[in-house]
């Protein structure tokens, strides 16, 4: 396998690479290392681990982070409903007055009261490819979870004191994602290759709006892609990600547009902006402006 390989297994799920995401994935699956993606929202941090499960075979295992998660969430956890129903059981056939508070206990915290969250249902064995394991915003997380996801994926595996530990017979694809709310903390970054992704440039972009878009005319792909390069010169505070191209150009498509213009911009523009200081600082800047820098972004690149 080669990065060129890993640029084709992509392409055909639809996620167009450039060279560097190219080699940071297969780097990170020839040495067997987490691979943590930085960048603004919207480049395509998530749907890159997407398309890489699609691509491998392995299942695709989410965990979403957020502040205050632990290992309850992250982890595994006990099905309480469970193991009381389960003691009413045990009383109601007299099978709890034959065991001592300890035996009961022990079929309490059995492997079939457990639920198993993300991080332990990636580190299980299983038949066929390994499982991708994407580990979103991971700066959402506090320094705590992250410490211990330090520890998680050094050794993959995990430890749980009723029963014991739980180890990766082949350790899962890691991809970690950070919008760079705040520094992941420098061990972390350590333990991952680490690659920084842009948003991606005109050629590229067009290429994807008509993969993803097949519907949508040439002409107009390329003049949406040039006003979305427009809207991120504008220092918005939500500049438009890749997704949002996307959804654009489909929405102008349905709606049988060819080409832009100031009207079809206004009316649709909460595809690409979703915040009202954005709306205003395009109307500040003016519609006439970005329209006339698409025609001349898809006219000059044409």
């Amino acid at each position: 396998m080669t990065p060129s390989d890993v640029s084709t297994a992509l392409s055909e799920q639809g996620y167009l690479p450039d060279e560097g995401i190219s080699t940071a994935v297969f780097l990170a699956m020839t040495l067997k290392r987490p691979l943590l993606l930085e960048g603004e929202a919207g480049v395509g941090k998530t749907e890159l681990a997407k398309a890489l499960s699609t691509a491998t075979g392995g299942e695709l295992i989410r965990l979403q982070c957020y502040e205050g998660i632990d290992v309850s969430q992250a982890v595994y956890d006990w099905d309480y409903a469970r193991q009381l129903l389960h003691l009413r059981a045990a009383e109601a056939t007299g099978e709890s007055q034959a065991l001592t508070s300890d035996q009961l206990e022990a079929q309490l915290y059995d492997e079939r009261f457990m639920v198993k969250r993300a991080l332990l249902r990636a580190i299980e064995p299983v038949e066929g490819p390994p499982p991708v394991l994407l580990i979103d915003e991971v700066d959402r997380a506090d320094d705590e979870f992250e410490a211990y996801l330090l520890e998680v994926l050094s050794d993959f595996q995990v430890t749980v004191p009723e029963i014991g530990t739980f180890r990766a017979d082949r350790p899962p694809l890691v991809v970690l994602t950070s919008n760079r709310t705040r520094d992941v903390h420098d061990a972390l970054k350590r333990r991952c290759l680490y690659h920084w992704v842009e948003h991606p440039g005109f050629e590229r972009e067009v290429a994807i709006v008509k993969l993803r878009v097949p519907h949508v005319d040439d002409g107009l792909a390329r003049q949406v892609a040039g006003a979305v390069e427009a809207l991120r010169e504008l220092n918005l505070y939500k500049p438009p990600g890749v997704a949002e191209t996307i959804d654009w150009a489909n929405a102008l498509g349905r709606l049988g547009a060819t080409e832009l213009n100031e009207k079809l911009v206004v009316n649709t523009l909460g595809a690409v902006l979703k915040y009202r200081e954005d709306h205003q600082r395009v109307e500040q800047h003016g519609v006439a402006s970005v329209v006339k820098q698409a025609f001349e972004k898809g006219l000059l690149n044409g």
